[in-house]
């Protein structure tokens, strides 16, 4: 029987939680089970490292540590941005700077990065650009569906 490991692809259903909460942040079910592709480094290595060996019918239950998955929080990513940064015609609609929004945009080396309002000030937004689950241990719980080339 085929078993996960690097060049294979797999086919799973999981739940992904932050560990210690009920909130479901990700769902792949059986009539939409997900398909990774492994030893590519498009996963994160916590997860690969937790099912590689697994076969069709296994079954696992792990935690991955914050600092194995998107990292810890990064207070430096967290900045003001002017206000007229987001003017279009030289009007900044006030309607779309609401906290919690997010917006794509680019650093001064033209990389694209996702920031979240976190607070509205008189000519600023507070900016928050780590990734969501930055500092969260991740829990999964899951099903390995199938294992193929």
């Amino acid at each position: 029987m085929c078993k996960i490991e690097k060049g294979k692809k797999a086919k799973v259903t999981y739940t992904l939680t932050v560990a210690g909460e009920n909130e479901i942040i990700d769902q792949a079910d059986e009539t939409r089970p997900a398909t990774f592709s492994f030893g590519k480094g498009q996963l994160i290595d916590g997860f690969e490292k937790n099912l590689t060996g697994l076969k069709p019918g296994d079954s696992f239950d792990f935690i991955i540590k914050a600092q194995e998955a998107y990292g810890p929080r990064d207070s430096y990513a967290v900045f003001d941005i002017p206000k007229d940064t987001f003017a279009v015609d030289g009007k900044v609609d006030e309607k779309i700077l609401q906290v919690g929004n997010t917006f794509p945009m680019r650093d001064n080396n033209g990389n694209r990065h996702v920031g979240k309002i976190i607070q509205i000030n008189e000519n600023s937004v507070t900016m928050d650009f780590n990734h969501p689950l930055a500092g969260k241990d991740l829990h999964f719980r899951g099903k390995v569906l199938e294992v193929f080339d």
